[in-house]
């Protein structure tokens, strides 16, 4: 099939619905497909992410204002990059993955900077600074519809600005398949935006040949909102069975410390207050966080206690996957929101380590967690943290954190990257042959 993908969030960005999509669109041209991407010029590039096909077709697109001068800069910041490379001739045995000089607060101040405009941004566009790269898109849209005549349009949500523009491509008469990360009227929606919000969620179970979500219970809230009882597929986050485990650049972890990895991102709905108090009262215990940013908490926390807590900043994707694999426990802090499950859940059930979910105990990764004997549930509460990591370490001592569990491969194999496209290809292939049978 010949498939548009509309996608705001596509490399050079790392983001999670990033690295969903490049995953998706290597699996799906695997399979048959013949993909192009109506995607923002964003400038320069992302070491660490996995490598997309070579026939995998770009449409890319002025960004918007704002956006478009910190390509500009960005260009130009890995052009210095590269001719200094090229220049000194010196290169590490992995390049950008290597970790000696990694061990840095994330933030300087060019990203604070660039939060200060950003969140001002969000008051003028919709749903936040993406929605800028709108009118460039929604010019160039009309042409490829044309021009490709895709059989499907794919939006990759989020931002929804990508909704928007294919609710343009549905209303000429194209199959629409519209992949929601979250809701698009979600729990940090700002109050000034939930009209729009819900308008356009509203019009999107109205009119989408297909949705896809990545958990059921966002299926089951547009249900109860919009009363679309059918045409949802479930298509969570993955992980990347075809990559073969290596060890990491750098040694990270001490074989003697009960090492804890966490990576992702913290929102107001993720909350590492509790686990911050946790692990300064286990004194063998060392948290390692890797997030492009972090609370002022965080960091706070790190100053008082480096050797305890500390901040790797952003490191590449294919790093990430090294040292989850190389840690003991990973963390993931359970989202407020029943309907939103962390991206890297799955992403650290593929690492074969076992993971620590601390949540209220009735989230959705908790029964998963539960149920494929892959780590442990603990609430999210200081004293119930010091209890399992107490727990955790004499395990560790005593060489058996990972008994009685199952951290195989085969146990999480419907969860790859491959197993999902592969759903996705057959609920799209069938939903386009009962939409033609239809007319």
């Amino acid at each position: 099939m010949r498939l548009l993908l509309i996608a705001y969030e596509f490399p050079p960005s790392p983001s999670p619905q990033s690295l969903r999509w490049i995953y998706l669109v290597r699996e799906l041209v695997q399979l048959g497909h013949e993909v192009h991407v109506l995607a923002p010029e964003l400038g320069g590039e992302t070491r660490g992410l996995p490598a997309i096909p070579s026939d995998v077709i770009f449409h890319r697109t002025f960004p918007g204002p704002v956006r478009g001068l910190l390509a500009f800069f960005r260009r130009r910041r890995h052009r210095k990059i590269n001719a200094d490379l090229a220049t000194t001739a010196i290169e590490s045995p992995r390049g950008d993955e290597a970790l000696g000089d990694a061990i840095r607060p994330p933030r300087n101040w060019r990203q604070r900077i660039s939060e200060q405009i950003q969140e001002f941004a969000q008051f003028v566009h919709f749903p936040d600074i993406r929605g800028e790269w709108r009118p460039w898109a929604s010019r160039r849209l009309p042409r490829l519809l044309d021009t490709i005549k895709p059989e499907a349009v794919i939006s990759s949500h989020e931002p929804a600005t990508t909704i928007e523009l294919a609710l343009l491509a549905k209303r000429r008469g194209f199959f629409w398949v519209a992949d929601l990360g979250d809701p698009v009227l979600a729990s940090y929606t700002p109050s000034r935006w939930i009209r729009r919000a819900s308008r356009i969620e509203h019009a999107m179970c109205n009119e989408a040949d297909l949705i896809t979500v990545t958990t059921e219970a966002t299926a089951a809230l547009m249900q109860k909102r919009h009363g679309r009882t059918s045409g949802f597929v479930v298509i969570p986050q993955g992980h990347d069975a075809q990559r073969p485990t290596r060890a990491p650049a750098v040694k990270l972890f001490d074989d003697a410390r009960l090492e804890l990895f966490y990576t992702g991102s913290f929102y107001q709905f993720r909350r590492p207050d509790a686990l911050l108090a946790a692990i300064l009262k286990i004194p063998n215990a060392r948290l390692t966080i890797a997030s492009i940013a972090v609370p002022e908490s965080v960091l706070a926390a790190s100053r008082r206690s480096p050797s305890q807590i500390r901040l790797l900043g952003f490191r590449p994707h294919n790093t990430i996957l090294d040292l989850q694999k190389a840690a003991d426990v990973l963390i993931n802090i359970a989202n407020d929101d029943m309907t939103q499950i962390p991206g890297k859940v799955n992403e650290y059930f593929g690492s074969g380590r076992p993971v620590l979910n601390l949540g209220p105990g009735d989230d959705t990764v908790s029964a998963e967690l539960t149920r494929l004997r892959r780590g442990w549930n603990c609430r999210n509460e200081i004293n119930h943290i010091v209890e399992c990591l107490t727990a955790l370490n004499a395990a560790k001592s005593e060489n058996r954190l990972d008994e009685l569990l199952d951290l195989s491969h085969a146990s999480v194999s419907s969860t790859s990257w491959r197993a999902i496209a592969t759903r996705l290809d057959n609920a799209l292939r069938q939903a386009v042959k009962d939409g033609s049978a239809s007319d």
